[in-house]
């Protein structure tokens, strides 16, 4: 007997060591061995102190639930809290650890719950302040996840110093459909302001490297080769806790059979979806897993994304269930911004009710011949309403002609004026305009950033104005459009550059470019500093 409570004793200060200096894989294995002593001593008819026992019990499961925790194992820690919750059901530190599980599972409900329960049994101050802001937090992420309100004007502001905000999950006004573009794809169920947020999740595993610009081909590959398995290897350590992660990443696509695939409900992506829902699948062939990460893995730097906060020299490549859903087109109408482990889709232009999401895997203002390269390096043919246009139109000699001289530091005046003049015999109309114009965005830009080509072409090409709104309604904003605009109001009304109805239009493309995620005159700051650039 004397022996045991030796043992109990020797574990219990190794347990707590390990637990202090956060080994929490070694502190596991330790509480285990002295769980399991607990329990032989309980079932004991003749043993005596079995109040202290248990409250010793309640403990150290309490604790093996927070090295889990700690270690993302969310369902053993779940279940770590429960069994502590029989023993003791008003256990402090029980409580907290379990609305802690809650909110890292973004079910901000089931927190709250856990914390208020908790503050009822708190008698302690120090106790008392970090319980409430845990439920400050809650009530907070509650509210976002149901409308999508996030201000990150401060952090803004502040030049994205310190940590990064605590963004909710949320899930807006979308559903997902069988894709004319390719296999699934994400839809607004109801017309979407440009800015509007539609989407806030956070990556199932992500990998960040630094890959100086300034390294030499082989070091940039041997770093993004090295990101990648270690991102692998995040996956599947993800997937071996996660029966929910587990089934979701079966169904995604692996690139193959894309029209037999099954089309999810919505609501299995919603952090409040029932475990019955999921299967315990298993994905015993790696082969398969690597197709799935290939087809639906994002990297942070592709052209329509916007990562806030972030070196530049810092690449990234993650996972982002519901994300993976969009579509590319080189006519979208959604961009993302990553803030984090977040990431946020965001309408860059109104959307109708029914319209499929789309955001640009490649650079939109590249001219046709360039993106269908691009697109086939990517492994798949863009059958978008602008490529079938464009196809046809730039099958024709004049065409191959003005795409020759983008670059060859010719008077690009003449190229927009030979273009503008062309789409006038072609009858190109609406948003046709829009998608020549873009493929053609340098020429533009040289003519409207330059006084001597503006007031050499000025009476002969469109307006820039009408030449941004059309290219707007086209592909949407880009930070580009945006500085083009900035420098032109910066040269119209001095260095304010705020006239009134032109700083209108700015706000708008500013909303489609960052989303509304800050306030009115943080977006204008950012804006004028922009057209400084």
């Amino acid at each position: 007997m004397e022996q045991e409570e030796d043992r109990i004793q020797d574990l219990r200060s190794k347990a707590t060591e390990l637990f202090l200096r956060k080994e929490w894989k070694h502190s596991i294995d330790v509480y285990t061995e002295l769980i399991s002593l607990y329990h032989d001593k309980i079932s004991n008819p003749h043993q005596k102190n079995l109040e202290k026992l248990k409250k010793s019990l309640c403990l150290a499961l309490c604790n093996r639930a927070e090295a889990r925790l700690n270690l993302q194992d969310f369902a053993q820690a779940l279940k770590d809290c429960n069994e502590a919750s029989r023993v003791e059901n008003t256990h402090f530190k029980t409580l907290v650890c379990k609305g802690k599980i809650w909110l890292s599972l973004n079910r901000y409900a089931l927190a709250l719950e856990c914390f208020k329960e908790a503050n009822l049994d708190n008698h302690e101050l120090e106790n008392s302040e970090i319980l409430n802001l845990y439920l400050d937090k809650c009530k907070k992420f509650e509210f976002l996840s149901r409308t999508g309100a996030l201000d990150v004007s401060d952090w803004v502001v502040n030049k994205f110093e310190g940590k990064s905000p605590e963004l909710a999950e949320y899930i807006g006004s979308i559903e997902i459909k069988k894709s004319e573009i390719s296999g699934r794809g994400l839809f607004a169920t109801k017309n979407v302001d440009c800015g509007n947020l539609l989407l806030v999740t956070k990556a199932v595993a992500i990998e960040r490297a630094i890959v100086p610009e300034s390294s030499f081909e082989g070091a940039k590959e041997q770093a993004q080769l090295d990101m990648w398995k270690s991102f692998i290897d995040k996956i599947m350590e993800c997937i071996k806790r996660c029966k929910r992660t587990r089934d979701l990443m079966c169904r995604l696509s692996n690139g193959e059979n894309e029209d037999g695939l099954e089309v999810l409900d919505i609501d299995m992506f919603r952090p409040e979806a029932v475990d019955s829902r999921f299967c315990n699948t298993k994905i015993d062939d790696k082969e398969k897993l690597l197709n799935i990460l290939d087809v639906n893995s994002l990297v942070e730097e592709l052209v329509s994304a916007k990562i806030l906060g972030k070196h530049n020299d810092v690449h990234g490549i993650g996972l982002w269930l519901l994300a993976c859903f969009i579509n590319h087109s080189c006519d979208p109408n959604v961009r993302r911004s990553h803030i984090g482990d977040h990431v946020m889709i965001h309408a860059t232009r109104d959307i109708k009710a029914g319209e499929e999401l789309t955001f640009a895997y490649f650079d939109v203002f590249s001219p046709f011949r360039d993106r269908e390269e691009r697109a086939k390096a990517w492994g798949f043919v863009c059958k978008c309403k602008r490529c079938n246009l464009e196809k046809g139109v730039c099958s024709n000699q004049e065409m191959m002609e003005m795409e020759m001289f983008l670059g060859k530091g010719v008077d690009n005046g003449g190229v927009v004026y030979r273009l503008e003049e062309s789409m006038r015999r072609w009858m190109v109309r609406g948003k046709g305009k829009g998608y020549l114009r873009s493929s053609f965005w340098q020429a533009y830009t040289d003519v409207y950033d330059s006084e001597r080509l503006s007031s050499k072409w000025g009476s002969k090409i469109p307006m820039m104005e009408n030449v941004l709104d059309s290219v707007v309604d086209a592909v949407g904003s880009d930070e580009r459009i945006v500085k083009l605009l900035m420098r032109g109001l910066k040269r119209k009304n001095g260095h304010k550059g705020n006239g009134i109805l032109e700083m209108e239009k700015a706000m708008k493309l500013g909303r489609g470019l960052y989303g509304k995620i800050m306030k009115k005159q943080t977006l204008k700051t950012i804006l004028i500093q922009l057209g400084g650039n």
